[in-house]
């Protein structure tokens, strides 16, 4: 047989072959690739991740946007300054308030500073509180990677910092942007809600129990969300009000009302051991601890004006947050 006839048999069993294989095997390859298998559904409890794309960080960016001076934070510590060779906590936070500026109102977070003279640190705890979360947190600093941390001025950077013998601590946070993007959705939150935490044992007898328990009764097509005062409201005629105003459904009455007495119940426990716990607190508390407690200042720093930076005289305020009150002064 000629080369010829040789070559059109071989073509023949090829042809012949290739009818065999199914088109999807045969294109896959001729790619030198094999067909993908279908990926694995995704399992109903994978954590919530933020996607890369959002900003995180946009509330803290916002306040860069002008240039704050806080040259009034540094001369309190300087000779004949409200801080001067006191020991000092720091801490900073911001406050949303409508301003004007080049002509134009609008809304800005403006940063303040908050020092708190006191010879040990005002807290270890930070609480976690909104008007979304059904209830609040006291936790420990750590548990949120945060810590009072020594200030070392920029000419001593190179120095131990155990031998600087710091005087001014700042309230600081490790945790990187970075890994904002792998923490779950309620974590994030957690840190969107933190607030600076302190208790003065002191002076508790000079501020009434709240009798007020905050309500979110898991009713449906929506929750109900409102506040009881267990001195001023009857429960019934409570009830039978949301019920006129549609919140709630008739047949839900009767579990409403058990709802409602049994959050009343755990807010005067809490009440309760919070009576005991501050009792006992003042017995094991030594005259040293009671002195420094009533010695105690809160200085709240507004940045200064310039012709950079917005008029913000007519916002300024003593409160601090719902732990630390109003401060003792303002600068």
């Amino acid at each position: 047989m000629g080369k010829g006839s040789k070559r059109k048999a071989n073509q023949k069993e090829e042809n012949k072959s290739s009818e065999e294989i199914p088109k999807e095997s045969t294109k896959a390859s001729s790619r030198g690739k094999r067909v993908k298998a279908p990926a694995a559904p995704k399992p109903e409890n994978e954590p919530e991740f933020f996607p890369d794309k959002r900003n995180l960080w946009d509330q803290l960016d916002s306040v860069y946007q002008f240039k704050w001076n806080f040259s009034n934070l540094e001369n309190a510590f300087e000779e004949g300054g409200e801080l001067y060779r006191k020991k000092v906590y720091l801490f900073g936070s911001t406050e949303p308030q409508l301003v004007f500026f080049k002509g134009e109102g609008k809304v800005i977070c403006i940063p303040v500073v908050v020092a708190v003279a006191s010879p040990f640190p005002p807290s270890d705890k930070i609480g976690i509180n909104s008007v979304q979360r059904e209830a609040e947190e006291i936790v420990p600093m750590k548990q949120m990677k945060m810590d009072w941390v020594p200030y070392v001025p920029l000419e001593n950077r190179d120095s131990q910092v155990d031998r600087l013998k710091s005087q001014i601590f700042i309230l600081s946070c490790t945790q990187r942007r970075a890994a904002l993007r792998h923490l779950k959705l309620e974590r994030i939150k957690k840190y969107e809600y933190c607030l600076p935490y302190f208790y003065q044992p002191l002076k508790e007898d000079e501020l009434e129990q709240s009798t007020v328990v905050q309500i979110i009764y898991p009713a449906e097509p929506k929750p109900v969300f409102c506040e009881f005062d267990w001195e001023l409201d009857e429960l019934e005629e409570f009830t039978d009000d949301l019920i006129k105003e549609e919140e709630l459904s008739e047949d839900q009455k009767e579990t409403f009302k058990d709802f409602v007495k049994e959050k009343v119940r755990e807010a005067k426990k809490a009440n309760r051991e919070a009576r005991e716990a501050r009792k006992k607190t003042l017995e094991e508390m030594s005259e040293e601890t009671k002195a420094a407690f009533e010695n105690m200042r809160f200085y709240k720093f507004y940045p200064m004006q310039t012709p950079e930076t917005p008029d913000i005289s007519n916002v300024k305020a003593p409160f601090i947050n719902r732990y630390y009150g109003k401060a003792h002064m303002v600068l």
